[in-house]
């Protein structure tokens, strides 16, 4: 069975995909973007995959690839298309290569234009390609800078990408107006650029008229993405719930926050502030709660957030982890920086045999 899953960074716009063989739990990471990292690895810890390789379709202008940040994470192989001038990747994949996770693969297609170096990605049943920035959903990639030529790219798209299937779904690196999907069939017929039957010259006379500015990140991102995201700094990133915690073993989950085990907080009650958000009558029914927790319902927590110590970690807490996950953002937001959700809730407490106060014990 395949996994797919299709992820979005709003600040850039650009497409991460992960596609996965669930009976193998190999993985591959296409395009991944810095800042989310921890999203995707929570991703995969949640799926219970291995990251195989991290794929950059392309030396990428308009963010810094997280390959190097993952590499760090996970063990996985960075690899790019031969013809990028990347250093520290650990493969460089030529035209007509295979990049296998389990019993699946991703065929290697060279498709220049938007770059000298980008790539275009065909799962092996060709029931979909992953185009990065050569060609996107009714329009393509700019090939004003990085050694792009509008001739090679029409001759890529049309050569490579047109020639699969009708059928076959292609996924785009970037999109600006919330489309996720097109086919070959579509773009064949309707992309304004390259479609019905538009000429290399009209293509060639569309491009040199853009008048576009510069990517805003241009002179940032290219150098780093040169070196496939390398940097000596920790893990943090703002896209994984601020900097990186270690105050407690904690696991972001893919749905964006911060948790704790039970075991942990049960042995390190007297070092933490435990803040309970659910009701009142829920605090002392059958579940009971944490010695030492202090009850703030989830309504008022933010009206009441001033009377929590700023210097000591905050753990949440609720009947399942439902609300004190929601809880563990409203106290970031107010300011918060050591805060994480408990796990499983009043519940999992329950089920690990954890000491109560009140309820049935």
């Amino acid at each position: 069975m395949l996994l797919f899953r299709q992820l979005f960074d709003p600040v850039s716009s650009t497409y991460t995909y992960l596609v996965a063989d669930v009976a193998a739990r190999e993985a591959l990471l296409i395009d991944p973007v810095f800042e989310q990292a921890q999203r995707d690895s929570a991703l995969l810890r949640e799926f219970g995959l291995r990251l195989r390789a991290t794929i950059d379709t392309h030396v990428h202008a308009d963010h810094i690839t997280a390959a190097w940040r993952l590499k760090r994470m996970h063990g996985s192989e960075i690899i790019v298309g031969a013809h990028t001038g990347a250093s520290k990747a650990d493969r460089l994949a030529a035209h007509g290569e295979a990049i296998v996770f389990g019993a699946r693969a991703l065929e290697v297609r060279e498709t220049p234009g938007h770059t000298a170096g980008c790539i275009t990605l065909v799962l092996d049943d060709l029931s979909c390609a992953f185009t990065g920035d050569c060609l996107l959903v009714r329009g393509c990639g700019r090939t004003d800078f990085q050694g792009g030529d509008a001739r090679a790219m029409y001759r890529s798209i049309h050569g490579q990408i047109f020639a699969l299937p009708e059928a076959c779904l292609l996924y785009p690196g970037h999109d600006y107006r919330g489309n996720t999907v097109t086919s070959v069939a579509e773009e064949r017929a309707f992309n304004p650029r390259l479609g019905g039957a538009l000429s290399e010259g009209d293509f060639v006379g569309y491009m040199a008229n853009l008048g576009l500015p510069h990517p805003r990140q241009l002179e940032v991102a290219v150098p780093a993405n040169q070196q496939c995201g390398y940097t000596q700094q920790g893990d943090g990133g703002s896209g994984d719930g601020g900097a990186a915690q270690d105050w407690a073993p904690l696991c972001f989950t893919f749905a964006g926050f911060w948790e704790v085990p039970p075991e942990w907080v049960a042995e390190h009650l007297s070092q933490l502030q435990l803040v309970d958000v659910r009701e009142s009558a829920e605090f002392d029914d059958a579940l009971g709660h944490i010695a030492g927790a202090r009850l703030l319902p989830l309504g008022t927590l933010a009206a009441n957030a001033g009377a929590l110590d700023r210097e000591r970690p905050i753990v949440t807490v609720c009947r399942a982890g439902g609300r004190s996950a929601q809880a563990t953002t409203l106290l970031q937001r107010a300011g918060f920086a050591r805060v994480a959700n408990l796990a499983g809730g009043m519940l999992r407490w329950h089920a690990q045999g954890l000491p109560v106060e009140g309820g049935l014990g």
